[in-house]
């Protein structure tokens, strides 16, 4: 990585300054937390007393730290972020566990573990074949004996610094962090939770939502003002949820032209394209309060990298009262927008405060970022007051 570490400690530095009132207690929606620091419905508000734009930090903040992990959440809410991500899925015995995928061969030091070795094999996960090592061939007992590593290294190699230096959490350990956590800090800490192949996965029984429902009921986060935010990319899964619980939900949108896993295995002919027309957006409305488009979904990209002309998806999904948290922002050349790019190294920083200003602009009421404090010094010039494009 040829982006110098005085440099990010400069970033670092300024984020800590502009989020010295995040970290106490960021904007008036945050700032009264219910005394215990809990999600449930006793105090701060439900989700529209967030700070807009929200600062999500991606799985934590993964742009500096192993992703889903204690210490890639904890520095998430150091840097700003309103909301931390965790993505769960099962192990074999029934836990749920903070992970991207089911395959941790690249998340993990499995591969370092000789008694794992037979272990290893290939699946086909949502129609794809895929071989490594995966949570649900796992006890939790198991899985607790990995340590996490740093996903992409090739383009964060400062990431490997922190290599073997946490677990894989359970989200009952996530929870009662969070509980912890918003004790210490004075206000809540919100959450934003993914099933990850929940069709999948109930194939095989081990059913995601029901043990999800269990564990926000026993923490107090199962209420419509609950400091959660439940999602995924299976629609069926988030109505599941609604049937379960009352917490905040959203439908996360991929590439236009992709259907959903659960809409391929209901023979259901939809695609995104559908979901994202005034039709679709209105009947996700019926079952969950936002929707998580991929940022191509509002500016498309043409076939150099650059940015089009934005669709009308933040107005429409507006006009039926959802909010739209997309993903993800970054701060590398090679995830920005060409014109945003500097240089020809793929993992040296770009113009990301440009990128966000122009995705800002369009009236997006948050977005995931893995570099939270970029997020949080981009939407400070959005909140409060700024007028959006498309308001």
């Amino acid at each position: 990585m040829t982006h110098g570490g005085t440099a990010r400690r400069t970033v670092l530095g300024a984020a800590a300054l502009a989020a010295g009132g995040a970290v106490a207690g960021l904007g008036a929606g945050t700032a009264s937390a219910a005394e215990d620091g809990r999600g449930g419905a006793g105090g701060g508000g439900g989700f529209r007393s967030l700070p807009v734009p929200t600062v999500i930090g991606h799985r934590g903040a993964s742009g500096y730290r192993p992703e889903h992990t204690l210490g890639s959440y904890a520095l998430a809410l150091d840097l700003g972020a309103d909301i931390v991500e965790q993505d769960l899925v099962p192990t074999r015995d029934g836990h749920l566990v903070c992970r991207h995928e089911n395959e941790i061969g690249g998340t993990t030091d499995v591969a370092a573990h000789p008694e794992f070795a037979p272990r290893r094999t290939t699946k086909t996960v949502d129609g794809v074949a895929v071989t490594g090592w995966f949570t649900e061939d796992f006890t939790l007992a198991e899985l607790k004996t990995l340590r996490a590593q740093e996903r992409i290294p090739a383009v964060r190699q400062r990431n490997t610094l922190y290599d073997g230096r946490w677990a894989v959490p359970t989200f009952e350990e996530v929870l009662r962090w969070a509980d912890a956590e918003g004790r210490r800090r004075g206000r809540r800490v919100w959450l934003h939770v993914e099933t990850k192949h929940p069709t999948y996965f109930r194939s095989l029984g081990l059913g995601l939502e029901e043990p999800l429902a269990r564990l926000l009921r026993r923490h107090g986060r199962d209420g419509r003002d609950a400091a959660v935010f439940l999602q995924s990319f299976e629609p069926s899964s988030i109505q599941r949820l609604a049937r379960l619980v009352s917490a905040p939900r959203v439908v996360l949108l991929g590439a236009a032209h992709t259907r959903p896993w659960d809409f391929e295995q209901a023979k259901d002919p939809r695609t995104v394209a559908d979901l994202v027309t005034p039709r679709g957006l209105q009947w996700i409305s019926g079952f969950a309060q936002g929707i998580g488009p991929t940022l191509d979904l509002v500016i498309p990209r043409d076939a150099a990298g650059r940015l089009g002309a934005p669709t009308t998806l933040v107005k429409d999904a507006h006009a039926r009262g959802l909010v739209l948290h997309p993903y993800t922002a970054r701060n590398e050349n090679s995830f920005l927008p060409a014109e945003y790019r500097k240089g020809t190294d793929p993992a040296a920083y770009g113009d990301a405060f440009g990128a966000l200003r122009t995705y800002f602009e369009q009236g997006i009421d948050g977005i995931f970022t893995d570099n939270p404090d970029t997020g949080l010094l981009a939407a400070e010039a959005f909140r409060p007051g700024r007028r959006p494009v498309n308001p």
